[in-house]
């Protein structure tokens, strides 16, 4: 049985919370860029750029945001949507299109990739209306408030959750947000942050979860173990009861977040699942760190963690707190680099970076906030209106090539990716795979342009382009469309597809010398 939800808010924190989502913003998505862009497990299985390389537009409505993504060429076409002022249920509505899936009642990005939603301006608050990431990637969410997102009562939204992940989402990087609700599941809330039925590939950074019942999940029961290689860092997570987080499954990188008032319990490691747990600052909580409310366990590495007026349970039952002297017993091999900030410093350095409208900033590593450059130069947002990706100009060098790949589908042809034809298509014997183009001699190319069949467009998920000849990675994303990368002379050139929705095919794989 779960406990029951002691959460109860103090005026002064709604008031705090209302002050801190009207703050002013002074960075633009560039500022991002220059302090390094997506980190932890985000950048993994290819990397999260969101949309960047594409199109910029403005947005002050919800409506407007579902017409941005609804008016790209394809569900995978790169955009990033600028968002100023409050996204409610009375300006959000349903929009139609081939590249987009929505809903009226939240923010859908549905079956779509290569998005970045970034609030500037006056700052981006959206109230009682939550973001649902389903069956897409490469999604980037940054600078935005989500707040009071119900599953009960009215209005309701996204089940509840502030920002939730569902149905084989993969690459989401969600950094600078502020995600905070007013109660526990008896005055209608739910999770703050949650990911469930094969979401892999996350990080969440430099955010601020507050005021809830429950932070957030990794896997819906017991049995969804699909999900993980999660990443959190540089968050506080403050007057939570659990679920900071919940993980069933799967791997978790929980490194120099703060902690702060977790009522019921902490990090709940459960069912087989894995946490590393480094350098944290936990500080007036109970039970941080354990396995609760199961007896299915699960695991966690430690080290370098300050417990500042932490209580411990004793175990018993279904409950087996970590504590009072935590110790490892797992080990976590994380593959992608960081640096660990002392934990004695983290609640000063979260205090400067996390959340929303706080200037994008970030740690060092050596304790110390840094701003980004505001020298960075800010692309003209445009409105919402259909983006038609400019095709290449020039030969296509493809047209007369040869091509080869690894096994194809019945029906298929590698053939059909060069004939100019985009009635024809390959495909692979499964969901990923590569096709090649080659040469009899070596020819430079530049640019590469993957056209989807029709009907199959923003399958494409994860990719790889290889210069065959030398093993090199010319370029990495997600998502079809125009790709270039700096002039490289070759025989034979590849596009790995390392991860899709479905079953690609690849209509045309065209060849740019510029």
């Amino acid at each position: 049985m779960r406990r029951p939800v002691a959460l109860r808010l103090h005026a002064a924190l709604a008031t705090l919370a209302v002050a801190a989502a009207t703050g002013v913003v002074l960075s633009m998505p560039e500022a991002a860029a220059a302090a390094g862009g997506a980190t932890g497990y985000a950048t993994q299985n290819g990397g999260t750029t969101g949309g960047a390389g594409g199109r910029t537009v403005r947005a002050t409505t919800g409506t407007q945001i579902h017409e941005a993504l609804c008016g790209r060429a394809s569900s995978s076409t790169p955009i990033t949507i600028e968002v100023e002022g409050t996204i409610n249920h009375g300006n959000t509505t349903k929009v139609s299109g081939d590249s987009c899936s929505t809903a009226a009642d939240k923010i859908e990005l549905k079956q779509i990739s290569n998005v970045t939603i970034v609030g500037v301006g006056s700052g981006a608050v959206f109230d009682q209306l939550g973001i649902h990431i389903r069956e897409s990637s490469n999604i980037i969410i940054q600078n935005v408030t989500v707040r009071n997102v119900k599953k009960s009562g009215s209005p309701t939204s996204n089940g509840g959750d502030a920002i939730g992940m569902e149905s084989d989402v993969r690459n989401v990087w969600v950094d600078h947000t502020t995600l905070e609700a007013s109660g526990g599941e008896s005055e209608g809330y739910d999770g703050l942050f949650d990911m469930k039925d094969n979401t892999q590939y996350v990080t969440l950074s430099y955010s601020t979860l507050r005021n809830s019942g429950r932070g957030g999940l990794i896997g819906s029961s017991e049995s969804d173990r699909s999900n993980g290689y999660v990443t959190f860092h540089h968050n506080l997570y403050e007057n939570i009861d659990s679920r900071a987080p919940l993980l069933r499954g799967g791997i978790a990188h929980m490194y120099n977040n703060h902690y702060k008032s977790l009522n019921e319990s902490g990090i709940n490691s459960r069912a087989g699942a894995k946490a590393k747990v480094d350098n944290n600052y936990f500080e007036d909580s109970k039970d941080v760190l354990g396995t609760f409310y199961t007896d299915q366990a699960g695991f966690w590495q430690v080290s370098g963690n300050i417990y500042d007026n932490v209580t411990w349970s004793e175990p018993e039952g279904d409950d087996n707190p970590a504590g009072p002297d935590p110790q490892s017993n797992t080990t976590v091999s994380i593959p992608y680099p960081y640096t660990l900030d002392d934990a004695s410093c983290v609640p000063g350095v979260v205090s400067s970076t996390a959340g929303a409208n706080k200037g994008l900033k970030v740690s060092d590593g050596n304790c110390t906030p840094q701003t980004p450059d505001p020298t960075d130069p800010t692309p003209d947002p445009t409105d919402p209106t259909p983006d038609p990706t400019d095709p290449p100009t020039g030969t296509n060098l493809s047209i007369g090539a040869g091509s080869d790949g690894s096994s194809k589908a019945d029906g298929t042809s590698y053939g059909d990716v060069r004939d100019g034809d985009p009635s024809t298509y390959w495909s692979p014997d499964g969901t990923t795979g590569s096709v090649s183009v080659k040469w009899g001699d070596a020819t430079t190319v530049s640019k590469i342009n993957i056209r989807e069949a029709a009907g199959s467009e923003g399958t494409i998920g994860s990719y790889r382009v290889v210069n065959h000849d030398t093993g090199a990675v010319l370029a990495s994303g997600s998502g079809a469309g125009v790709i270039t990368f700096p002039a490289v002379s070759l025989e034979k050139i590849t596009f790995q597809i390392t991860g899709a929705s479905g079953t690609p095919k690849v209509a045309e794989f065209e060849t740019y010398a510029g």
